[in-house]
């Protein structure tokens, strides 16, 4: 269980403190945008651990928004320190947020967390990557990468497909060897995000038929 910090309680936060537990969802997004609004660095610990438990996804959203607004030496620590977590919200939303702040110095963190087991995180980690790679290594990236080619349903594959397109040019000598691959669903996701990478005005469409056809090829095929 995530504990969220009261020690501002008493002080001019404490009533967004509050507003951010309440039991009506929009009662916690204007708690969030007023928080970024206010731009008070004591109540970074709040927003975090609150990003870890909320429900809602346009109330997340706002908390990486004001987290956003935060100074990034004050809350970069914080949320690297949160990818070391034991619940999956807190490693993904962490990893959303980051890649907003576009801070490199996540990076190390961030790409350890692309093999993550749990599917949300590893396609947050993937778009954080793309955000937050170093200059010249986006090919090692992509060797990363498409080692989870097949992985998971039609999402978290096209999740995995816009990373490596976003990578560009350094994502297509590793798809073109994964295209070789004896699994039927690595082959069939290697050819589409090679598609999508050289044409991505067709990846919604490219990616329903890949759909289907990993549906029909069993893994051996």
């Amino acid at each position: 269980m995530v504990v969220v910090n009261t020690t501002n309680h008493g002080g001019p936060g404490a009533h967004l403190i509050d507003a951010l537990d309440t039991a009506d969802p929009s009662g916690r997004l204007r708690a969030a945008l007023a928080a970024g609004t206010r731009r008070d660095p004591s109540l970074t610990e709040t927003l975090v651990a609150r990003c870890a438990v909320e429900p809602d996804f346009f109330v997340r959203d706002m908390l990486t928004w004001a987290l956003c607004r935060l100074p990034a030496e004050v809350t970069v620590p914080m949320l690297i320190d949160e990818l070391g977590s034991d619940t999956p919200q807190a490693r993904s939303q962490a990893l959303h947020t980051l890649s907003k702040i576009g801070d490199r110095i996540a990076w190390p963190a961030v790409s350890a967390l692309l093999h993550d087991e749990d599917d949300e995180v590893a396609r947050s980690a993937w778009r954080a990557a793309t955000a937050l790679v170093p200059p010249g290594s986006e090919a090692l990236l992509a060797d990363n990468l498409v080692t989870e080619l097949g992985r998971g349903d039609h999402p978290v594959q096209l999740s995995l497909s816009r990373a490596l397109a976003a990578l560009g040019e350094p994502s297509l000598a590793v798809l073109d060897a994964a295209e070789s691959s004896p699994d039927a669903r690595i082959r069939a996701h290697a050819e589409a995000t090679a598609q999508l990478c050289r044409d991505p005005d067709s990846g919604f469409t490219l990616s329903l038929e890949m759909a289907k056809r990993v549906a029909v090829a069993g893994p051996d095929t």
